[in-house]
């Protein structure tokens, strides 16, 4: 008998444990969702501000006048990196944006803003649609020439980037990726 009570114990401190684990896993979904684990809340102005404070923090700007200087042009490399890399493939994750960024390369829209690529979408449609190779063949050059401008555009902006930063801040934007 007492076997059985001790047996029947044990059982009801492992329901105990595995009910009181369970309010606890509950509690701690909970919070991550406060927190914004849950991508349906995903609040792109505040992913963009804590990536641009990292990118201060990186380049150690201190001094608020400087960031002014600085900012915009870190902002313009971003936009041009990610317009450049809009498009460049189908079915891969990861469609330019920010470093360590990503979105459907497939043609839908960037979640770091920015539509895709006009070109982009147009040869993918002539791809899947087996166009003719003529056709292929022209949508592939207004591609590739979209593309060169694009990258033209983020050179420039990278250019400009590099003109305000201090040596030591330009060999960590390359480091970095934004360079």
């Amino acid at each position: 008998m007492k076997s059985v009570n001790r047996l029947w114990a044990v059982l009801g401190m492992a329901a105990l444990l595995g009910l009181s684990a369970g309010s606890a896993l509950a509690q701690q979904e909970g919070e991550r969702r406060q927190r914004g684990g849950d991508r349906g809340n995903f609040d792109l102005a505040e992913f963009q501000k804590r990536m641009m404070e990292r990118v201060r923090e990186q380049l150690e700007v201190k001094s608020d006048d400087e960031w002014k200087v600085i900012e915009p042009r870190v902002t313009k490399v971003m936009e041009a990196r990610r317009d450049a890399s809009m498009g460049g493939g189908f079915g891969r994750g990861g469609r330019g944006g920010p470093p360590g960024g990503g979105a459907d390369q497939g043609g839908g829209r960037s979640p770091f803003g920015g539509e895709p690529s006009a070109e982009a979408d147009a040869l993918k449609k002539a791809v899947d649609a087996k166009a003719p190779a003529e056709e292929i063949k022209a949508k592939l050059a207004k591609f590739r020439e979209a593309k060169k401008a694009k990258e033209a555009v983020l050179a420039k902006a990278q250019d400009e980037l590099k003109k305000v930063l201090s040596l030591r801040q330009e060999a960590t934007a390359v480091m970095s990726g934004l360079l």
